[in-house]
């Protein structure tokens, strides 16, 4: 299991634009994550909506 971590799928999230890899939690829903984490999520919505403002 040595380098396990190196071979998983990583993407970069449109807000914070970090890296981030592929976790258990996210194995069914993969291709649909978009955002590192809850905050950045929250964040795009307000950004959308200052925009819309």
């Amino acid at each position: 299991m040595k380098g396990f971590k190196e071979s998983l799928p990583i993407k970069t999230c449109p807000v914070c634009q970090r890296p981030f890899q592929w976790r258990k939690r996210w194995q069914r829903v993969w291709d649909e994550v978009k955002y590192c984490s809850k905050r950045c999520q929250r964040e795009r919505r307000r950004q959308s909506e200052i925009k819309q403002a």
